[in-house]
């Protein structure tokens, strides 16, 4: 027998299962972690040929034949799991034992095709999918391998283990342990239906574990600038340069519905004169691929003019200086103080505040608004209608109430 720590490898022969000839076959048993898995070596030796040790005693033409045999599979188990090993893959002694035999040849593991899809995902960044939708999907793959050492303290599982329980026990995993709020565990959740919905296209997987599973995402109260909120943001002077810098990136965004990405990668090819013989962004959104046609508004224009011949924008296509997301949102925080803005300003903010106060607001047709920001689907833009309709009902109770108030007959001293 031979070890490797908790790693074992072992050739005895079934004497019970002698053949007519009286040989008996020759087996081979791995050990790993206290688990075992068998196989037959495709051998037969007399019993009284074979040596406890592992080997066929005699150095004739057939007991080294045998011997040689022996030494292969045990230097191929061995090359196996260093493979694995430095893979970093879910090893047991049925997985080594099925690799060497070729047995189960289509079995796969969740995190090995959770792997595969993000590296396919990777490959494709900046094509089809943008950087933040990459690190979502390596986030979501880094709490399904914490969440497997915490349930059952594996490294990896096989698919055709994943079940009902499998993905409930994940959601409360999320939302208990990691303490993630409702939208982004559901999140998470979609990420890891993706790769098994790929798993069961490619046939690795016969059965859906999230057949019966449900999860939606709750609508979330989307903030935005009011129409005094913008102003005081658009007419504030600033004398450092950073902040006014952000501030009309902000501000841009504000009157064209861009995201942070797609502003930073605006070039001059992205600037073109529409049938209407009017400026227009033709763009594709970084995070969704779709088509985003934007009218240049007369503020958008105003601070392309005036970045027109920014010293960093030297030699290159770039529209606008862009600083870090976030070091662009721990600015807008400092802005937001110096214009007495209470709300937590973020760029997204900006695109929000786009789609409300800047468009719909001011009676632009929703589908026109969806079709600027470039949603796949008239049910995402409703909900800055919803926010709208909100807004709307608040400021007509408060004008009933002050009509009401208005109505009410003084009350009149008697003489």
């Amino acid at each position: 027998m031979s070890t490797y720590s908790t790693f074992s490898v072992l050739f005895y022969v079934k004497k019970d299962k002698a053949n007519k000839k009286g040989l008996v076959p020759i087996y081979c048993r791995i050990t790993y972690k206290g688990e075992r898995a068998e196989f037959s070596t495709n051998r037969q030796v007399e019993p009284k040929k074979w040596n406890k040790a592992g080997h066929v005693k005699g150095n004739r033409e057939d007991a080294r034949e045998i011997n040689e045999h022996l030494d292969s599979i045990r230097n191929k188990i061995y090359r196996v799991q260093t493979e694995l090993t430095h893979r970093n893959e879910l090893i047991t002694a049925q997985i080594l034992r099925n690799q060497v035999t070729g047995r189960d040849g289509k079995k796969k593991t969740l995190l090995e095709v959770f792997r595969y899809h993000n590296q396919q995902m990777e490959a494709k960044q900046g094509i089809e999918y943008s950087e933040s939708t990459v690190k979502r999907y390596q986030t979501s793959l880094s709490h399904v391998l914490k969440f497997l050492k915490h349930q059952y303290q594996k490294d990896d599982i096989y698919l055709s283990h994943l079940n009902y329980a499998f993905i409930a026990d994940f959601e409360h995993y999320l939302k208990v342990i990691k303490q993630c709020n409702h939208n982004s565990t559901v999140k998470y959740i979609k990420n890891v239906r993706k790769v098994i919905n790929m798993a069961i296209a490619n046939e690795w997987l016969d059965k859906d574990p999230f057949a019966k599973f449900r999860a939606r995402l709750q609508d979330v109260p989307r903030e935005f600038l009011s129409e005094e909120e913008l102003k005081r943001i658009e007419e504030k002077e600033f004398e450092i340069d950073r902040l006014d810098q952000v501030r009309d990136l902000f501000v841009f965004s504000c009157y064209t519905g861009l995201a942070y990405i797609d502003v930073y990668h605006l070039t001059k090819d992205n600037i073109q004169v529409g049938i209407d013989g009017e400026k227009w962004i033709y763009t594709k959104r970084t995070k969704t691929r779709n088509k985003s046609n934007i009218p240049v508004l007369p503020k958008a224009q105003e601070i392309l003019d005036k970045y027109k011949d920014h010293p960093s924008l030297a030699g290159t296509d770039k529209l606008l200086p862009t600083p870090s997301n976030q070091k662009l949102n721990s600015y807008l925080k400092e802005i937001a103080d110096a214009c007495k803005v209470k709300k937590t300003l973020t760029f997204h903010i900006a695109r929000h505040t786009f789609a409300t106060t800047v468009t719909l607001t001011n009676g632009v047709p929703i589908e026109t608004v969806s079709s600027m920001l470039g949603h796949k689907s008239l049910r995402t833009t409703q909900i800055y209608s919803k926010v709208i309709e909100k807004k709307v009902s608040e400021d007509m109770s408060n004008l009933k109430a002050a009509l009401n108030s208005k109505s009410k007959p003084k009350n009149k001293n008697s003489s």
